[in-house]
C-alpha cells in the first residue's frame, strides 16, 4: 500500500508544482521556465520516492513498465488509480489558488480556464497534437526504460536523466498542446476545466501509443546490447 500512496503523493506534487509553475508564474518564466520546472520536480520526486514505488507518477510509464514485465497487472492498475487520485488533488489545490485570489495575474490561460490544461494551442491541429504526444512520450518513456534497466541503466543518475527528459519534451510540446505525455497530468486539471475534455482523448491515446512504441524499441535495443560485451 505504501507504494500506491507514494504514487498518489508524487503525482499530486507533479501537478501542483509543475502545472503550478504555469498557473502561478507563467507570464514571468515562459515556456522554457515551465518546461524546466516539470523536469526539476520529477528529478526531486525520483530521488524522494524512487526507492518506494519507482516514481512512475504517470500512467504511460506504468503501462510501459508492465508491458516490459517489470511489474504485475494488479500493480499497474492500482498505480494508475492512485496517480489519477493524486493528480485530482494537486489540480484541486491549483483551482483553490485561482478562486482565492481573483485579482492575481495567473498564467497558463487557455480558453476559459487557467489551470494549464492540455488543449490544442492556437494554430495546432489534432493530427499534429496526436503525433506530438506519441513521439514525445516515446522518447520520454524510452529514457525511463533505459535509465532504470538494471543491465544498462545509469544507477544513481537515473533520476537526473528522467527529469531532464521530461523537461525537454515539455519545452518542445508546450507550444502544441501544453504537453501532456502523462494522462494523469491531463486528467487532474481537466476535472476543473470542462472545456479541456474535448482534447483529453489525445492525451490518453498519444501517450499510450508512445509508451508501447518505447517498450518495443527498448526491447530491441537491449536485446542487441545484451549479446555484446560491454567494457
Amino acid at each position: 500500500m505504501k507504494k500506491y500512496f507514494a504514487e498518489s503523493v508524487g503525482t499530486m506534487f507533479l501537478v501542483l508544482l509543475a502545472c503550478g509553475s504555469a498557473v502561478l508564474a507563467g507570464p514571468s518564466i515562459g515556456g522554457l521556465g515551465i518546461g524546466l520546472c516539470f523536469g526539476l520536480v520529477l528529478v526531486c520526486l525520483c530521488y524522494c520516492i524512487g526507492n518506494i514505488s519507482g516514481c512512475h507518477v504517470n500512467p504511460a510509464v506504468s503501462l510501459a513498465v508492465y508491458l516490459s514485465g517489470r511489474m504485475s497487472g494488479k500493480d499497474c492498475i492500482y498505480y494508475i488509480i492512485f496517480q489519477l487520485i493524486g493528480a485530482a488533488i494537486g489540480a484541486g489545490f491549483l483551482y483553490w489558488f485561482t478562486q482565492s485570489a481573483p485579482d492575481f495575474n495567473f498564467g497558463g490561460v487557455t480558453g476559459d480556464n487557467n489551470l494549464a490544461t492540455n488543449v490544442l494551442q492556437s494554430g495546432a491541429t489534432t493530427p499534429m497534437a496526436l503525433m506530438s504526444e506519441v513521439l514525445l512520450t516515446f522518447f520520454f518513456v524510452l529514457v525511463v526504460l533505459g535509465a532504470t534497466d538494471t543491465r544498462h541503466g545509469f544507477g544513481k543518475f537515473a533520476g537526473l536523466a528522467i527529469g531532464l527528459a521530461l523537461g525537454l519534451v515539455n519545452i518542445v510540446g508546450i507550444p502544441v498542446d501544453n504537453c501532456s505525455v502523462n494522462p494523469a497530468r491531463s486528467f487532474g486539471p481537466a476535472l476543473f476545466s470542462p472545456d479541456a475534455w474535448g482534447d483529453f482523448w489525445i492525451m490518453v491515446l498519444g501517450p499510450a501509443v508512445g509508451a508501447i512504441l518505447a517498450v518495443l524499441c527498448w526491447n530491441a535495443i537491449s536485446n542487441n546490447l545484451s549479446k555484446n560485451t560491454i567494457d
